[in-house]
C-alpha cells in the first residue's frame, strides 16, 4: 500500500492529529490558508527534511511527527546494512526542538536525517507545485530521463572518480619530477636527523610525566606519609572512627533495623579506606627519590625542545613529523615513475569513457520515447498540437554523470518550432508539462506512494478533468496523495480528505478529516464556488462526483 498513517503534535498550528491513510487516490482539500500542505511539510520532514523550530506550534516547546509505512522489499538490504530492524510496517518518529535540534527513529532505533532521507527514497516520490521550475536545470532534468529510462550513472560516476584521481597523480609526478633530486636530498637530512633522536610515539608525554613524579618525589612521599596517618592513627584516624561508627549501629539495629543499611553503608566505606591504605602503602615501598635518573631525564627532555625548536615544531609533534617526511619521500618516490602513471592515468580514462559511451546510447535510445509519451499526454492537458521533444548533446568535458547534456524542448501548438522549456511556454503550459513528465516517470519507478502538492495550479476546465482522472487511473496501482484547489480533480479521488481551520481558546488551529456521501458534496460544491449551500452548486457537485467516479476508463498512459 505505501503510506499507512501520520501523527502529529504540536506542529505549526496542528495541536494533535491521526491520520489513517488508505490505497488508491486521496484528494486534500480545504479553504486558502487552512493548511493543506501542512501534511505535505510533515511527511517530508519524517523523511529527513531539514529541521527548524518554526515548525513548533505556538506555545509548544517541541513538535513530534511519526509516519508509517508498509516495508517494501527494495529498502531490506538497506536496512540490514543500516542495522534497523526489518518487520512489516516502517516507522519512523522526529522531534525537533525549540533550538531547530531534531531527533529521529527508525523502528524504534536511533536514526540521522540522511538515513532518513536515503530510506525516503525507497517509500515515496514527491512532486510540489513548483516542478516546473526544476525542468530548466540540466541535472534534474537528466536525472528525470535516466529515471525513466530506468539508468543508473553510478559505475560512470566511480570511473571518472578513478580516472581525476589517476589525472591529478600524474599531473603530480610530473610537477615533483623537476625537483625531486633537491627535495629527497632534503627529506633524507631532516629525516637522518630526528632518527638520531629516534623518538618514541608517546615518549614526550612519558618523559615528562616522569620527571614531575621525580621533581616531586620527596613532596609525593610527604603526602603519602600524612594521608596514611590520617586513615591509620589509633586515636583520630579515619578507618578508626568508621568502626566505632559501625559497632554503634550494629549493636543498636536489633532495636531500629534501619541502623543495618547506615551500618552496610559504614562498612562498604570501611573496605575502600583499607584499599586505599594498602595503595598507599605499596606506593610508599617503590618511591624513592633518584636524582641520577631525574638527570637523565632532564637531557632527554632538552634534546627533544632543540630537535623541536630547529625544526619549528611542538615536541610532542616530533614523532608525527618524521613518519611525514617519510610519507612524503615515498610518495616523491612513487611519482617519479612517469610512464606508469601514465598508464594508470589511459587506463582510467578508457575504463570511463566505455562505459559512459554505453550510457549515452541508452539515453539516446530512451529520449525519444520519453518525448513521445509526455508529447502524446500534453494533448490531453489543452496542449493540442503542441510537441515535446528530449535533446541530447554532447557535454563540454566529461562529469561523473557521463558525456551528455540533457535539455527538454516544447513546441506550444502546431507548426512551431520547438525550444527550451523555460523560454517559450507560459506558467500554465510549464504546469501541464511538469505534470506530464511527473505522471509519466512515475507509473515506472518502484515507489508505492506519490505526493502532488498542487502540481495543478494554473489550469482549469476540461483539462483539470484530465488531471483527475490521470490521478484516479495511477491510483488503480500506487497510492497517490494529491493536494489540490480543482473540484475536477478531487472529484475522481477514491477517498477525500478535508482541511479545516477554526478558533480554538484565541488560537488558530488546524484539523484533517475524511468526508464522504454529503459531507463530500458540500466540499465540492463549496470548491465550485457556486453561492454555498445552493441547489445550484449542490447539483453541480453530485453530477462532478458522479463523473468521476466512472471517469477513469477514459484515461490511458503510454509506457517506454
Amino acid at each position: 500500500m505505501g503510506l499507512r498513517s501520520i501523527c502529529l503534535r504540536d506542529f505549526v498550528i496542528v495541536k494533535e492529529l491521526a491520520l489513517d491513510l488508505s490505497q488508491g487516490f486521496t484528494a486534500l482539500t480545504g479553504e486558502t490558508g487552512a493548511g493543506k500542505s501542512i501534511l505535505v511539510d510533515a511527511i517530508q520532514l519524517a523523511l529527513g527534511a531539514r529541521s527548524d523550530n518554526a515548525f513548533i506550534r505556538e506555545g509548544a516547546t517541541r513538535t513530534e511527527i511519526s509516519a508509517e509505512f508498509d516495508c517494501p522489499a527494495t529498502c531490506h538490504p538497506w536496512l540490514e546494512q543500516g542495522g534497523f530492524e526489518l518487520a512489516e510496517v516502517l516507522l519512523l518518529r522526529r522531534v525537533i526542538d525549540s533550538q531547530g535540534k531534531s531527533r529521529a527513529w527508525i523502528n524504534g532505533s536511533v536514526a540521522t536525517a540522511t538515513q532518513l532521507r536515503e530510506l525516503g527514497n525507497y517509500l515515496l516520490d514527491i512532486h510540489g507545485q513548483h516542478a516546473w521550475q526544476s525542468l530548466t536545470r540540466p541535472d534534474t532534468v537528466r536525472e528525470l530521463l535516466d529515471g525513466y529510462a530506468g539508468l543508473r550513472s553510478d559505475t560512470v560516476a566511480i570511473f571518472w572518480q578513478e580516472w581525476k584521481r589517476a589525472q591529478k597523480a600524474l599531473l603530480d609526478g610530473r610537477t615533483a619530477l623537476a625537483s625531486a633530486q633537491e627535495e629527497l636530498e632534503r627529506l633524507d637530512w631532516q629525516i637522518s636527523e630526528i632518527e638520531k633522536l629516534a623518538p618514541g610515539e608517546s615518549e614526550w608525554e612519558e618523559l615528562n610525566l616522569g620527571h614531575s613524579r621525580l621533581a616531586h618525589a620527596q613532596t609525593l612521599i610527604e603526602t603519602a606519609h600524612s594521608a596514611l596517618d590520617r586513615l591509620e592513627n589509633d586515636e583520630t584516624g579515619a578507618r578508626s572512627g568508621l568502626s566505632r561508627a559501625k559497632g554503634l549501629l550494629d549493636s543498636q539495629t536489633h532495636v531500629e533495623p534501619a541502623f543495618q543499611e547506615l551500618a552496610d553503608v559504614l562498612r562498604s566505606s570501611l573496605e575502600q579506606a583499607e584499599d586505599v591504605a594498602h595503595s598507599l602503602h605499596a606506593y610508599l615501598r617503590n618511591a624513592n627519590p633518584d636524582p641520577e635518573r631525574l638527570q637523565q631525564l632532564d637531557q632527554r627532555i632538552t634534546q627533544w625542545i632543540a630537535l623541536a625548536r630547529r625544526y619549528r615544531q611542538e615536541p610532542r609533534d616530533l614523532y608525527g613529523l618524521a613518519a611525514s617526511w617519510r610519507q612524503k619521500r615515498a610518495q616523491i618516490d612513487s611519482q617519479a615513475d612517469i610512464a606508469t602513471l601514465e598508464a594508470n592515468e589511459n587506463n582510467a580514462r578508457e575504463k570511463y569513457l566505455k562505459e559512459a559511451k554505453k550510457l549515452s546510447e541508452s539515453r539516446q535510445q530512451a529520449a525519444p520515447r520519453l518525448a513521445h509519451a509526455v508529447s502524446a499526454l500534453i494533448q490531453e492537458l489543452g496542449m493540442q498540437g503542441g510537441r515535446f521533444e528530449v535533446a541530447l548533446s554532447p557535454s563540454v568535458q566529461p562529469t561523473a554523470s557521463g558525456l551528455d547534456e540533457v535539455s527538454f524542448l516544447v513546441a506550444g501548438h502546431a507548426g512551431a518550432a520547438p525550444r527550451p522549456v523555460g523560454k517559450v511556454a507560459s506558467g500554465g503550459e510549464l504546469s501541464r508539462i511538469a505534470l506530464a513528465i511527473a505522471v509519466t516517470t512515475s507509473q515506472l519507478g518502484e515507489v508505492q506512494t506519490l505526493i502532488f502538492d498542487e502540481v495543478d495550479a494554473g489550469i482549469g476546465g476540461t483539462v483539470a478533468q484530465t488531471v483527475g482522472r490521470l490521478m484516479r487511473q495511477l491510483g488503480m496501482d500506487r497510492q497517490v496523495l494529491a493536494v489540490t484547489h480543482l473540484p475536477q480533480v478531487a472529484a475522481c479521488a477514491d477517498h477525500h480528505l478535508v482541511v479545516t481551520k477554526q478558533e480554538e481558546a484565541g488560537t488558530i488551529a488546524s484539523s484533517v478529516n475524511e468526508v464522504v456521501e454529503g459531507q463530500r458534496i458540500t466540499e465540492i460544491a463549496r470548491m465550485i464556488g457556486g453561492k454555498l449551500g445552493s441547489a445550484a452548486s449542490l447539483a453541480h457537485a453530485r453530477e462532478m462526483l458522479e463523473w468521476g467516479r466512472g471517469g477513469e476508463g477514459t484515461a490511458h498512459f503510454l509506457t517506454p
